[in-house]
């Protein structure tokens, strides 16, 4: 069977991927999507398996000036505005945030203008719920 690369590395990153939606309470199919997403962008692939290695997002990741970082606490802004909290608690799910980020960035490097503005705008009540 020449000619068949297999990647074990790539199998892995994706279980363990699966684990940690399932812990942040996404479905299987959310999973699979960011996936696919990951596939296409190298530079976010390193940045998933080095998340799932470390616990840590590595922030080399950029679009338009933002990293994953940013994303994140971007995410728990937003988070923080639905719970009314002000502050994360320890009721929020961290794990959630970050794969929002990662979701965010994917999409941000398809639409980059409108997430900047996103980004640059104030938090209003309606815009987020």
């Amino acid at each position: 069977m020449s000619g068949i690369l297999y990647d074990a590395r790539k199998i892995k990153a994706y279980e363990a991927l699966l684990e940690l939606c399932e812990l942040a309470g996404e479905t299987q199919g959310w999973g699979d999507a960011l996936w696919e997403e990951l596939l296409h962008d190298e530079e976010l692939m390193e940045e998933m398996v080095y998340y799932l290695e470390h616990h840590n997002l590595l922030g080399k990741a950029s679009c338009e000036g933002y990293t994953l970082i940013d994303l994140f606490v971007w995410e728990m802004d937003i988070y923080n505005l639905i719970a009314d909290s002000g502050k994360n608690t320890a009721s929020c799910n961290k794990e959630t945030m970050v794969l929002r980020a990662f979701r965010t960035m994917t999409e941000m490097k398809k639409d980059p203008i409108h997430y900047k503005k996103r980004l640059s705008e104030g938090f209003g009540m309606d815009k987020y719920l």
